[in-house]
């Protein structure tokens, strides 16, 4: 029984092996699967008929096209598969998905599971609230009740923060991060905890913004990268050659401003979510430190 176990476990690390080399994967395919997210805020979202757009998604577009002229390939397909905050590990972990283009918090725990490129957006986890609630701060949410996206951590930094210990909330879960908001909007929830950016492309994409507004303290300051399978160094290399010569060059932060600071499909309305101090800090000095780095500083 051992021959057949270890013939078993040595064609598992040959298979596992050869599935992270994503740069041999896309030369020999022409082809590269990009995860996006549907309601990500402004880094990920769709636009319906398959069609989707956000920094995140223009950022992993540009930097596959000069994958692409850098392997000397004619054209590269780009298939979009939609992902969730449940789902987005494991469907890049075994293969269905090269590089996930949404909302990825790097953390250490997720480092054992997948490998991260350089830090692309910073953000801070507050709420969203309706504008005339009278809710500014998080001892307001006191018998209130706050919805967030299945699979995310945001109310975990909630009860965690000092300002929530104590706090008598309810909480109740959206299946994403557009139905979290709907929840909000049809006021089965007094606040949507989440990840700022997120917050403020929601309520750009509202009926009506003026409706609402992001409030509240902090609750955490969160890295935010591109993801692709762990033990996978040339592609790693690859992608963060790429995002380095872009903030180099500048062209990084005018798509941030193209994404963050202007109108933008499919209302054209301007998020307004100018860059924040700590991604200003990524861009001088690049890195792919974990969340747990930056609640040390």
């Amino acid at each position: 029984m051992k021959k057949p176990l270890l013939v078993l476990a040595a064609a598992l690390l040959a298979a596992g092996a050869a599935q992270a080399d994503t740069l041999k994967k896309i030369k020999e395919t022409g082809k590269v699967v990009m995860g996006v997210r549907d309601s990500s805020g402004v880094l990920s979202y769709t636009l319906g008929s398959g069609k989707y757009a956000g920094f995140h998604v223009n950022l992993c577009e540009t930097i596959l096209e000069n994958i692409r002229k850098e392997q000397k390939l004619d054209k590269l397909a780009v298939e979009y598969i939609p992902v969730t905050s449940q789902n987005r590990i494991p469907l890049v972990q075994n293969g269905t998905v090269d590089i996930e283009c949404g909302s990825t918090t790097n953390n250490q725990a997720r480092q054992q599971q997948v490998g991260f490129a350089l830090t692309t957006f910073v953000t801070e986890v507050r709420m969203a609230v309706h504008a005339k609630s009278g809710i500014d701060t998080i001892a307001k949410l006191n018998g209130k009740t706050v919805v967030t996206t299945t699979g995310t951590t945001s109310v975990q930094h909630l009860r965690k923060h000092e300002r929530g210990a104590g706090l008598d909330f309810k909480e109740i879960f959206g299946k994403d991060h557009a139905d979290s908001f709907l929840i909000l909007e049809a006021g089965r929830a007094d606040a949507f905890v989440m990840d700022d950016y997120i917050l403020a492309g929601n309520i750009a994409n509202s009926k009506n913004p003026a409706d609402f507004k992001v409030a509240g303290e902090a609750l955490s300051v969160e890295p935010i990268a591109i993801m692709f399978r762990k033990d996978d160094p040339a592609f790693k290399k690859a992608v963060d050659d790429q995002i380095r010569a872009m903030m180099k060059s500048g062209e990084f932060e005018k798509m941030y401003k193209k994404w963050f600071e202007s109108p933008i499909p499919p209302r054209n309305t301007n998020p307004n979510v100018p860059m924040g101090a700590a991604l200003k800090a990524a861009i001088a000095n690049p890195n792919d430190n974990p969340m747990e780095s930056y609640a040390k500083k």
